[in-house]
């Protein structure tokens, strides 16, 4: 699964290329977001990030975009009868966007990209943190009230490198086009 994954998303990065140069003869238009991320996270915490997106859209169909979440609600699990006190410090990511677009107003999308996030723990009151990567892929959809201002609702899937680890993000946030 992971090498279809990095397959994917070097195709992605492969295609864009050509697109970002040809962006010349193509409407670029950006856009901005904020909002809310909840992720279910290997383990059991479900812990939740402030997300902001910036992103470039390259004509109807293809584009780019980065994505930085500062940890906001932490979670507890336990370590058998340990407590362990888990949080998202933050999280960053890029991502090629392929959209789809299904109203003047209104696209679905699909996402594949690489990120970092860095968890901290602290189990019987001493702390530790980690960064991973990962590979990660989702899809989602905007609607635009105005033409300008939307929504957008989003599931990610974050597959993180080393192990088995992954978590499954959801998000919800306002976004702009500029």
């Amino acid at each position: 699964m992971k090498t279809l994954i990095a397959t994917v998303a070097t195709a992605a990065v492969v295609a864009a290329f050509p697109i970002a140069a040809a962006a010349q003869d193509m409407p670029v238009q950006g856009s901005a977001s904020l909002g809310y991320s909840q992720g279910d996270y290997d383990g059991g915490a479900d812990m939740g990030t402030i997300q902001g997106r910036l992103g470039a859209r390259f004509g109807q169909y293809l584009g780019v975009e980065g994505e930085l979440g500062l940890g906001v609600k932490d979670d507890d699990t336990y370590v058998g009868a340990l407590k362990a006190d888990n949080s998202v410090k933050h999280q960053a990511g890029v991502y090629g966007v392929g959209y789809l677009p299904v109203s003047p107003n209104a696209d679905l999308y699909a996402r594949v990209g690489y990120g970092d996030t860095k968890v901290k723990t602290k189990v019987a009151g001493i702390p530790d943190s980690d960064s991973a990567q990962s590979w990660n892929y989702g899809v989602g959809g905007q609607y635009f009230f105005d033409g300008k201002n939307g929504v957008r609702a989003d599931y990610t899937r974050h597959e993180f490198l080393h192990g088995d680890d992954k978590a499954d993000v959801a998000s919800v946030a306002y976004v702009h086009k500029f």
